[in-house]
């Protein structure tokens, strides 16, 4: 009777983890490894996101816009046209009708304005200095600065600034680049530790079923005592259990990498998002290590190269150029206009250039204008804070490069520390399956139990779970050192 009992228990204990199974196929049937699976590897992945995600491609709106920041400031030197008409008439008396038109073209080099205009005047009441011949008065003429505004002014100011602020763009590109990819890469490298565990724990849990299966049949056979089963069991729908909850695990991380994942067929079309298939799977060799030469070749660029570097040093040739229109400001405004007079021809008359009214040397108006102000307050006053500002980007430059170099030292120290973990956790994963085996030899020959065996089975996958955390680990610690050095270049090598 006793013996009928335990048959039937083992035989519902059975058909409890058959059940088990079945509920989670449903979710392991895209999980299991197979041949239909598709590794995408993380250079595939870094590459995707370099050429369709939405952040990336903004950051490459930045240096456009700064180039049309420089399109506005070359306007203040477009050639002008313009045209002044004013005419009065009272108790039908034409007091004045005045008509001027031309045509302004400014010069980048000197700050130098070419004027062509043309002057048509009549009324009874005119002033005399607007007196022109009948047909009109045409004129050619510079203005040229020779004291403030010779060798920069307003205009070249602005242009200059709006050049070094494509210097500026840059670097937010790259820094918003770099800050995209390293998300992207600690994301993958999560998903692959998601993977891992799934993949250890339905081997473990594959291992306690085959296991549990064996000892039901030898129990009922009589080979093995009936409790066996039942801490078999337990083992079973414990590690049932963990690869549920890993399942979970890789789910949300496979969803978490599909938010990096977007597709356009072209640079001017908007990316949409794309899903990733259930079979594709994070790769499983490792990216190669760092070497002393790759690092040392980091930091002498992140010293040189580094996003925050080239804005501050942007920044610092802004205030350079800033502080040369300011100082220009301290000279006196001169400015000598001079042009050359010529009546204008009537329709029916061909024009006599040798005329004595033509184009020559005495038919001109020259003028100069020249102002001071006494004190310089103002001019003086905006000079010294221009060169404050600069003082305090130097210091500020100073201590952003130690801490730039710092950043990368502390990167490669905290790899390396982590490539001597790897190392040994790997040793340690040797040695667990070593002592795993002589247990499950010693159980083969009755003289270890079931308990011994799931206890050094448990703990070579939780080494292994630990030896994949760390590899993710040290994988983001090299996307670390990359994104500390301010490059992105060799993200994917």
């Amino acid at each position: 009777m006793k013996t009928i009992l335990v048959s039937i228990w083992l035989l519902i204990s059975g058909t409890v983890v058959s059940q088990a199974i079945g509920q989670s196929a449903s979710t392991q049937h895209a999980d299991t490894i197979s041949t239909a699976e598709t590794v995408f590897s993380a250079a595939d992945f870094y590459e995707a996101v370099l050429q369709h995600h939405p952040i990336v491609r903004q950051a490459a709106l930045l240096s456009q816009e700064a180039r049309q920041e420089i399109r506005q400031a070359r306007g203040a030197f477009d050639p002008k046209l313009f045209s002044v008409y004013d005419r009065k008439e009272f108790g039908k008396t034409l007091y004045y009708d005045k008509w001027q038109s031309g045509l302004s073209i400014p010069v980048l080099p000197g700050g130098i304005d070419v004027k062509m205009t043309y002057d048509r005047n009549g009324g009874q009441y005119l002033n005399p200095e607007d007196r022109v011949p009948s047909s009109g008065l045409a004129a050619v003429g510079v203005s040229v600065p020779i004291g403030q505004g010779l060798l920069i002014d307003a205009r070249r100011n602005a242009l200059r600034q709006a050049e070094q602020a494509i210097n500026l763009a840059e670097a937010d590109r790259l820094k918003l680049i770099n800050k995209t990819l390293y998300d992207a890469a600690k994301t993958y490298w999560d998903w692959y530790t998601a993977y891992q565990q799934v993949r250890l724990i339905r081997q473990g849990y594959q291992l306690a079923d085959t296991r549990f299966q064996g000892i039901r049949e030898r129990a009922l056979l009589g080979d093995a005592a009936p409790i066996d089963t039942t801490e078999a069991l337990i083992t079973v729908q414990d590690r049932l259990v963990q690869l549920r909850q890993a399942e979970v695990d890789w789910q949300n991380a496979r969803l978490r990498l599909t938010a990096f994942l977007w597709h356009s067929d072209d640079t001017e079309g908007a990316p949409r998002p794309v899903d990733l298939p259930a079979l594709v799977i994070p790769q499983t060799n490792p990216i190669l290590p760092v070497s002393e030469e790759q690092f040392q070749n980091l930091l002498s660029r992140a010293t040189e190269q580094h996003p925050e570097l080239v804005k501050l040093t942007a920044k610092r040739e802004q205030l350079v150029i800033e502080e040369r229109f300011r100082r220009s400001l301290l000279q006196p405004q001169i400015s000598v206009s001079a042009n050359l007079l010529s009546r204008t021809p009537s329709a029916n008359e061909r024009y006599d250039w040798a005329s004595y009214y033509a184009f020559r040397a005495d038919n001109h108006k020259i003028g100069v204008d020249f102002t001071l102000p006494l004190f310089l307050r103002k001019e003086r006053g905006k000079l010294r804070q221009v060169q404050l500002k600069s003082q305090q980007l130097a210091l500020e430059r100073q201590q952003t490069g130690r801490d730039i170099v710092n950043g990368v030292q502390s990167a490669w120290n905290e790899l390396k520390a982590l490539e001597s973990q790897l190392t040994l956790q790997r040793q340690t994963v040797v040695n667990q399956q070593t002592l795993l085996q002589a247990e499950q030899q010693k159980f083969d020959m009755g003289e270890s139990s079931l308990f011994l065996i799931n206890s050094r089975e448990t703990k070579l996958i939780d080494l292994q779970v630990k030896q994949a955390e760390l590899q993710a680990k040290y994988q983001k610690a090299i996307a670390n050192l990359w994104y500390a050095a301010g490059t992105y270049t060799q993200a994917s090598d």
